[in-house]
């Protein structure tokens, strides 16, 4: 139970490690006043020697003092907000090489030479028989899978699936793309895409999400395939979706407005929500327990006047040009 979060800092040639059970969707907030602020905040949670893997840790950042570069990863609420946060830590943090860690904790333990399988299982990434490709009547697709037919022309279908789990359903995927029936207009923009290019062996792949396992290409199945990983750039795929399957363009001004809304906003009380799980009956014979760690609850960021004013600047101005750029 929770959400959890890894926080690594490095400063003067060494790193900690730190934790938080309840901040996985509060990374991307903690870090938007900027490094110093960032910095106290991870320091004020709970130190510990050891590593969450991908399947516990569902955020985290690395702030290199040193290197003057910041890693970090979380799952957005939707892609403006992953945009809108991004916007923002490239201002709140000048000077600094700021980058989404796709990989998720392998991108940390790399950028530390301790590798990238640290903390992942041998056999993790598992793939399977493609016996069908999943989609249903959403309206809000997970991503989007287009492929290149024959005769040149691009069709594109909306999924359930994440991104990387096109690629672990291995080549035979593809077949069951063409057959697949259409699938409704989107309505809002996805976590990802994938595109099939099988005249020039090509994937691309994008995700404002990570896709653990992207860096360690060729993936089982995929050895004469070339991987283009866009990062969070989607742009490519958009112009080759048809006409009438197209990309929508949700609101970054409305994005940025929420990050606005949020500065300040304490992280919610769990107390009540851990007191009614542990008064409730189990099944028989066993006794509800409370995760320890699950007691403390995190120490957002607590920025300094300076600093939360320099933010509130950042995002009036963000705001402003977002709205400008509207056609």
């Amino acid at each position: 139970m929770g959400a959890r979060a890894q926080y690594v800092v490095v400063e003067n040639g060494t790193w900690q490690r730190y934790y938080s059970h309840w901040a996985a969707n509060r990374v991307a907030d903690d870090l938007l006043p900027g490094p110093a602020a960032a910095t106290r905040c991870f320091r004020a949670n709970r130190e510990i020697d050891e590593w969450l893997d991908d399947v516990w840790c569902e955020g985290a950042a690395l702030v290199d003092h040193d290197r003057r570069t910041l890693l970090w990863f979380a799952s957005p609420d939707s892609w403006a907000d992953h945009l809108a946060a991004r916007a923002v830590l490239a201002r709140t943090w000048p000077g600094w090489d700021v980058r989404f860690a796709h990989d998720g904790m392998g991108d940390l333990t790399q950028h530390l030479d301790l590798g990238r399988e640290l903390t992942r299982a041998p056999g993790w990434f598992e793939t399977f028989e493609a016996a069908g490709f999943a989609h249903t009547e959403y309206s809000e697709p997970h991503s989007v899978a287009s492929l290149r037919l024959p005769d040149g022309s691009v069709r594109a279908w909306g999924s359930d699936w994440e991104p990387v789990e096109h690629l672990a359903g291995g080549l035979g995927l593809i077949d069951h793309l063409a057959a697949s029936p259409v699938t409704p207009a989107l309505t809002d923009m996805p976590y990802g895409g994938v595109h099939f290019d099988p005249r020039a062996r090509t994937v691309s792949l994008w995700a404002v999400q990570t896709v653990a396992g992207i860096h360690d290409w060729p993936l089982p199945g995929w050895e004469d395939w070339t991987l283009d990983f866009r990062g969070d750039d989607h742009t490519l795929q958009a112009g080759l979706l048809p006409a009438d399957f197209p990309f929508p363009r949700p609101s970054l001004a409305a994005a940025l407005r929420r990050l606005g809304d949020g500065l300040g906003t304490p992280p919610p009380d769990n107390g009540p929500l851990l007191a009614r799980a542990a008064a409730a009956a189990g099944p028989e014979g066993t006794t509800p327990v409370v995760t320890p760690a699950a007691l403390v609850p995190h120490e957002p960021a607590d920025p300094t006047p300076a600093e939360l004013a320099v933010l509130r600047t950042v995002i009036t101005a963000l705001v402003a040009e977002a709205e400008e750029s509207l056609p």
